[in-house]
């Protein structure tokens, strides 16, 4: 997870099952981008809070107030969960990414989160680039035009 406020990028690579969750307050242009790997944090400890759905929409939340941003103003975009694997026996286990989404978007709607825009599912990895100046993603995939979100 990073955060940045104003002109810059941030970027998260090889988004397979995996989200990248973009949370903005616009009129502050302060921004911070998520790659969750895993829809519920079930360590003991809770560690490494960031790689979940649950803990670390929840840690950035409390990051982004503590900067300064309003839960209120916040939005969200996202992009990942794609079915990168075919598991034998027709397991749940190959479709983490569809577990994903769903997770991500439940911990948005509980946190009051309105999402914006989204680019999910298929069986393709991603890139997505987050300027918190404008609020603008980017989504690039092997082969495939740009998507903005």
């Amino acid at each position: 997870m990073k955060i940045l406020q104003g002109d810059g990028e941030i970027i998260t690579y090889a988004l397979g099952s995996c989200i990248g969750i973009c949370l903005w307050d616009p009129p502050l242009k302060l921004g911070a981008l998520i790659h969750i790997m895993l829809p519920l944090n079930m360590e003991p400890g809770r560690k490494n809070t960031m790689k979940y759905a649950d803990t670390g929409i929840k840690e950035t939340l409390n990051l982004l107030t503590a900067k300064g941003a309003r839960k209120d103003r916040l939005v969200a975009k996202i992009a990942g969960g794609a079915k990168m694997f075919e598991v034998a026996g027709n397991s749940n286990l190959g479709n983490i990414g569809a577990r994903n989404i769903e997770s991500v978007k439940l911990n948005l709607r509980k946190e009051g989160i309105k999402l914006l825009a989204e680019n999910v599912g298929g069986s393709v990895a991603r890139t997505l680039s987050f300027y918190p100046a404008t609020g603008v993603g980017e989504i690039r995939a092997y082969g495939q035009p740009v998507i903005t979100l």
